[in-house]
């Protein structure tokens, strides 16, 4: 039996500041939705993308939200959460909704054992990762790198790459070097925008 995407995932990290990075409550009114649902019908960048009216968190670098626990962004990591099962590496921390997805599998063929998270922010890593370790003790390893440099230590069924903060082409080359990177050490890999 295959596991539906989520198409809610709350997200349990208290509001708070580190350096540069912010964790925030936001609410989307729903005048906010309507007027969202019109800009996405007009606008050829929204790609028919808006935020239902509700209660969400974010992180913000430099007051400019990154990442969020929206249901467009829950569906732009459905690959993962799909093709996550056994030992898993992820590229990013972000909110730790990725993380949550996956280890809230339930047990079977897709069951994830343990997943290993790279992430370069000393600040994302102070705000999100002690709730993350806290919900899945064991099942979670987080390391303080960067995704270029960092040397893998074992084989994963899957590798997640999540470092950027915008959709756009200028990734792309980022996203074929980490896939050159990786690929030897996974059985499959894929990248958060990558069409």
């Amino acid at each position: 039996m295959v596991v539906p995407l989520p198409s809610h995932v709350p997200v349990d990290i208290p509001d708070g500041v580190s350096g540069d990075w912010s964790v925030r409550t936001f609410t989307v009114t729903k005048q906010d939705e309507e007027l969202g649902r019109i800009r996405s019908i007009f606008s050829s960048s929204s790609r028919g993308r808006y935020v239902p009216a509700g209660t969400y968190k974010g992180l913000y670098h430099h007051n400019r939200v990154v990442m969020s626990n929206t249901p467009d962004e829950i569906r732009d990591h459905a690959s993962i959460f799909y093709r996550a099962r056994g030992s898993v590496l992820v590229n990013g921390l972000g909110l730790g909704v990725i993380l949550k997805m996956i280890l809230e599998k339930p047990k079977g063929p897709e069951w994830v054992q343990h997943v290993t998270v790279v992430e370069i922010s000393k600040d994302v890593i102070n705000l999100v990762a002690p709730h993350i370790q806290a919900a899945y003790s064991s099942r979670v390893t987080v390391i303080e790198s960067d995704a270029f440099t960092y040397k893998p230590v074992s084989k994963y069924d899957a590798v997640w790459h999540d470092i950027w903060n915008d959709i756009c082409d200028d990734n792309r080359k980022e996203m074929g070097r980490l896939h050159r990177k990786y690929a030897r050490r996974c059985t499959w890999q894929g990248s958060w925008s990558r069409g």
